[in-house]
Formats: structure tokens, sequence, C-alpha cells
């Protein structure tokens, strides 16, 4: 009966540690490194062996009967290397030589220390073999335990005879029973701080898929709003573009229709002046058709650019042939300036440098009420980001309406200008300012834009200064 309520103590002692650990490990331990984890929970195996024995039957003034057994048992279970199992088995053996130093005392120490090895030997075993869990306990529990039995028989202070007959037919059940219900208890545990585990795990995954689903929501709404923004754009450049197509094909009609007509009435005079008239009418549609075009070679990759050697001094003369006579119609001063520094000719294509010049010149003109139109071909030693090298810049000055802060960032974008009703007002698509950009990037350079409301605008287009040995 003594044995019975002294195991069941044990068990109970044993089971209070164990609360008494889970509570500290999930308050005190839970954020530690995973060494001090491990060691921690060695040392309470090992204080838990000892507090069995503290607590345990004294059957005789040496001899101490209890479930020091059980942590070891656990630990087998628990641990997944074989040493850990040796030092704590002989290290309950060694606590128990704290109780005094006498023969029974140095057999119990002794005895933990072969089940020690034997709990090492084991779980090898069982490890090769791949048993489950509840298989691995039960094998434990049995083996451990009867290891325990013959050990006492044959190392200990009592007769085997004694032993076997009168006190084995009770604490062996006892202790099988009692094993496998604080490994129950303890799996229990261990089962409820996993789902702990796992649930703090998944409040973090589902906190981080939150926090990305508004960033997608956040997302989405901005392309819901460039593409809004985008598609009012587009309706605006359609309405823009029906009356640039209009405007130059009614005037081909209709004074190609009065030409048409057999009116003596109509003077020589008349009819040269009808017949600019539609000569300036299809330039301008074809102008907007080779917009149109280039656009859509840009965008899909089939622009051509052909380099050669281009005279760099011609570039005055050949802008001021397109646009000096627009400079006096509009009384506006056209001046041109062209660095000595720079040499006769670079390398790139003429036609479409060119063609990007006169986009922001006839920009320049357009949007220039008074004042004066220039155009500055200098050299520069630095490129964008600091590119090194020599550059050659193209800067296209006027004195306009210029262009407000906010709106500088997408005036390059197809489609979109700083003013929807702009093109109403002067005329375009709206694309020039989008091919130049494009053309400039084909060429190996870039353009800048510095502007401010009211006081007019700097565009330059940077394009390197090489040659054809170069390349």
């Amino acid at each position: 009966m003594e044995f019975s309520k002294i195991f069941l103590g044990n068990t109970a002692l044993l089971v209070t540690v164990a609360y008494l650990a889970n509570l500290i490990y999930k308050y005190a331990l839970s954020r530690t490194s995973s060494s001090i984890k491990y060691i921690s929970s060695v040392l309470l195996i090992i204080f838990c062996g000892w507090l069995s024995m503290f607590f345990g039957y004294n059957v005789s003034e040496n001899v101490i009967f209890d479930l020091r057994i059980i942590p070891l048992i656990i630990a087998t279970i628990a641990y997944s290397e074989p040493p850990t199992l040796v030092i704590i088995g002989a290290s309950i053996g060694l606590s128990r030589l704290f109780f005094g130093v006498n023969e029974a005392a140095i057999a119990g120490c002794l005895n933990l220390c072969i089940l020690g090895v034997a709990a090492a030997v084991l779980h090898v075993w069982m490890n090769r073999r791949s048993f489950g869990l509840m298989t691995q306990g039960l094998i434990t529990i049995i083996v451990i335990n009867l290891l325990n039995c013959l050990d006492i028989a044959f190392l200990g202070v009592i007769p085997s005879q004694t032993y076997f007959i009168e006190i084995m037919p009770i604490t062996l059940p006892l202790s099988l029973v009692l094993s496998l219900i604080f490994s129950l208890i303890l799996r229990d545990f261990q089962l409820e701080r996993n789902r702990t585990v796992q649930i703090k795990h998944s409040n973090v995954l589902l906190s981080a898929q939150a926090e990305e689903l508004h960033k997608a929501k956040i997302v989405l709404e901005e392309r819901a709003k460039e593409l809004a923004q985008s598609s009012q754009y587009k309706t605006e450049f359609l309405a823009n573009m029906s009356h640039e197509l209009r405007t130059p094909l009614n005037s081909i009609i209709n004074f190609a229709q009065l030409i048409s007509e057999e009116d003596e009435g109509h003077t020589k005079e008349e009819m040269a002046e009808y017949g600019a008239i539609i000569f300036q009418s299809g330039r301008e549609l074809l102008t907007i058709i080779n917009d149109i075009l280039d656009l859509t070679k840009v965008e899909a990759g089939q622009l051509e650019i052909v380099k050669e050697d281009m005279n760099v001094s011609e570039i005055p003369q050949l802008m001021g042939m397109h646009f000096e006579h627009e400079a006096e119609r509009g009384n506006i001063a056209f001046e041109m300036l062209l660095d000595q520094r720079l040499p006769q000719t670079m390398y790139t294509d003429p036609n479409r440098v060119q063609q990007i010049l006169r986009n922001l010149l006839s920009n320049a003109f357009k949007f220039t009420h008074e004042g004066k139109v220039k155009l500055d071909i200098r050299l520069a030693q630095t490129g964008k980001e600091n590119e090194s090298g020599d550059w050659i810049v193209f800067d296209v000055i006027d004195s306009g309406i210029g262009i407000p802060k906010d709106k500088q960032a997408y005036i390059f974008e197809a489609f979109k200008q700083a003013d929807g009703s702009i093109s109403r007002k002067y005329g375009g698509t709206g694309l020039g300012l989008s091919i130049s950009r494009d053309l400039s990037r084909l060429l190996g350079g870039y353009i800048d834009l510095e502007s401010e409301e009211g006081k007019g605008s700097r565009f330059s287009l940077h394009l390197p200064l090489l040659d054809a040995e170069s390349i």
C-alpha cells in the first residue's frame, strides 16, 4: 500500500512540475535561443529525477523506491541525440549520491547509468525501425521498466528472491501504469503547446496575408485610377484626333470641289490660293498620319534607325527653313546658336534628329504668343546620371505659356497633355513629345525638361557625340 501512495505522489509531483515547466516555457523561454531551451529542458529532466528520489519511499535506512526512471523514459521519447540520454541517465544516477553515499546509493547510481546507455541504444534502434511515436513510447516504457527491475534485483542490496516475490509484483505494474499515464499527460501538454504555436503561426500568416491583400488592394485601386485616367486621355485624344483629321480633310474636299467646278469667275490668283490651301492641308494630314505610324512602330519595336554622319552645322539652316516664316508670321524672335567647340559631324540618324527638333520647335512656336524661341546647340561633358564622355545638347527654349510642375511628369506619355483642352485650343495630336522621347532613346540619348508656368520652357535633347569608328 505504501508503494502505491508514494508512486502516486511521485506522479502527481511530476505532473505539477511538468505543468509549471510548460508555463515557464510559454512566458519566459519561448523567445530565447534554441540552445538555451535545450539545456533548460535537460536540467529540468535531471531535476525531476532528483525530486522523485527526494519524495521517494524509504524501504530501509538506505533503500529508496521511487519513479526516477520516468524522466528518463520521457527523455528517450523526446530527445533526438543519444548522448543526451546517457548524460541524463548518469546525472540522475549521480544525484542519488546526494542522499548519502552507501552501497544502495552506489547501486542506484550504477542502475541509472546503465539505463541511460540502454535508453540511448534503444533510441537508435527504434529510429532505424521507423516506429511511430506511440509505439516508441510503449516500447520505451516496457523495456526501461523491465531493465530497472533486473538491475534492482541483481545489483541492488535487496535479495533477489525477496525483490521478485514481495516487491516487484507491486512496483512493476504501478510503474508501468503510472509511466504510461504520465507520458499521456505530457503528450497532451505537448499537443496543446503545438496547437498554440500553430495558432500563433497561423495568426502571423493571416496578418501577413491581410497586409499583402491590403497592399494589393491599394495597387489595384491605383491601377483602376490609372486605367480610368488613361481612358479619359484616350477619349480626349480621339476627340482631338477627329477634329485634327476633319479640318484638313474638309479643306481638301471643299477647295478641290471649288477647283473642279467650271466657274469662269475664278481668277488665276484664287486658283493658286486654293491649290496652296489644299497642299498645306495635305501636309498637315500627312504629318498626323506619320505621327500615328511612328508611334505604332515604336511600340511594336519596328522603327528603324539609320545612322550615318550628320553635319551639325547644317542643323540651324535646316530648322531656319522650316520655322523662320512661322516666326515672322507670329512676330516672334527666332534665335539659333551653335557652340564653336562642336565637331563638324556626328554619327547618328539625321532624319530622326531633325524630326525631334521639328517637334520641339513646333511646340515652342505653338505655345509662344510673344517673346522669342531659341535653338542652342552646345557641347557637354557629361550626360544623364553623370555618364562620362562628350554629349551634344540641343536646347529648345521658349518664352511661352510654360508647364505646371505637377503636369511635367506625364506630358511625354502618349495621348496625355498638360491640359485636356489644350489640343482644341492650340491644335495637334499630343503625340509629338511621346514620339520625340522614344526616338531620343533609340538614338542613345534622352530629353529633359525645365519649365515654369507662365515663364516658358526649355526642352533639351541630349545625344552622345560618337563617330562611325567608335561604334
